[in-house]
């Protein structure tokens, strides 16, 4: 039994003979009683009776039309759907970013794309770029900006841009001349992803270029999120790394008793976006990681303007 089988059945039921059925379908008539005389074999009973010169249901007949037409219902929906998904005109596009995607990004990110695309619900996920990428293995997101490295078993990395790392503090001594990781150790470190910790690729970098170096990077603090970390410099509680778009794209929500200085040697982190591999992106998530490189390199360009050194007001 085939849904080509169903179909002719039902056209053949509703206008009570071959040729007015295949005539509606478009086809000749020995291919479409063909088709139903097949069906009836496989299912052993007669599903039409000749009456004069016309065909009417038996009750194995009645008793099939039902389940066919809900069967073919079904089917018609299911290509909708999928047709709707393809055409931007529903379903939900899921993509991870890396926990400070906002400051590259602009919270006006999911605002554009919904003014797109009305119909297509979104769902990103801000987390850690360990958990983002583990995410996409796991199927739970279709792709995820990260920051490099990450475990790629089973993901296809594409390179999209590259950031610098930047030492920040309040104090005005810290920020004289370039850092090193040598003078850093020195220094009491307030350090974000204390849940993650060496799974985060800045830190995991950070803490492998120190034992290069042969000094050991222990932070006084480990808190969660940038936002605390900024908060708690700004409050002297000791120095920190971060991105260098994420200091500058913070704007105004940057308190001006924070300053910044590169890396004598520069630190460099790679943002990448993981998907898994041989699995096609759906349309609405090609749409959104176009838009997000987009926004990525508008940032790029604009960090490429501006000065590598900021001292404390």
């Amino acid at each position: 039994m085939n849904l080509q089988q169903l179909q002719y059945f039902l056209a053949t039921a509703e206008r009570g003979s071959f040729s007015a059925a295949a005539h509606a379908l478009h086809l000749s008539q020995p291919s479409v009683s063909e088709q139903v005389r097949r069906l009836e074999a496989e299912l052993g009973v007669a599903l039409f009776a000749r009456v004069g010169r016309g065909l009417v249901l038996t009750d194995a007949g009645r008793t099939l039309r039902p389940h066919a037409e809900a069967v073919l219902q079904e089917v018609q929906e299911a290509r909708e759907s999928v047709l709707a998904v393809r055409e931007l005109r529903g379903g939900t596009v899921s993509i991870g970013t890396f926990s400070t995607a906002r400051d590259y990004m602009g919270s006006d990110l999911v605002a554009e794309f919904r003014t797109r695309h009305p119909n297509v619900r979104v769902r990103i996920l801000g987390v850690n770029s360990a958990e983002a990428a583990q995410d996409v293995r796991d199927g739970r997101l279709e792709a995820a900006i990260v920051a490099l490295p990450v475990d790629d078993e089973g993901l296809d990395v594409r390179r999209v841009t590259d950031d610098e790392l930047f030492f920040a503090s309040t104090e005005a001594s810290h920020l004289r001349k370039p850092m090193t990781i040598e003078r850093m150790a020195e220094l009491p470190l307030v350090m974000g992803d204390a849940s993650y910790r060496l799974q985060d690729p800045t830190r995991r970098q950070l803490a492998e270029l120190a034992q290069r170096a042969g000094v050991i990077l222990d932070p006084v603090v480990e808190v969660e999120t940038v936002a605390t970390v900024l908060d708690l410099v700004a409050a002297g509680a000791g120095d920190t790394v971060l991105e260098r778009g994420l200091l500058v794209s913070r704007g105004a929500r940057m308190s001006r008793r924070i300053g910044w200085v590169p890396f004598a040697d520069p630190i460099m982190i790679t943002l990448a976006w993981v998907t898994r591999r041989d699995a096609p992106l759906s349309p609405a998530a090609r749409v959104m990681v176009e838009l997000i490189e987009e926004r990525l390199h508008r940032t790029t360009e604009r960090l490429a303007g501006t000065p590598r050194r900021r001292l404390p007001a």
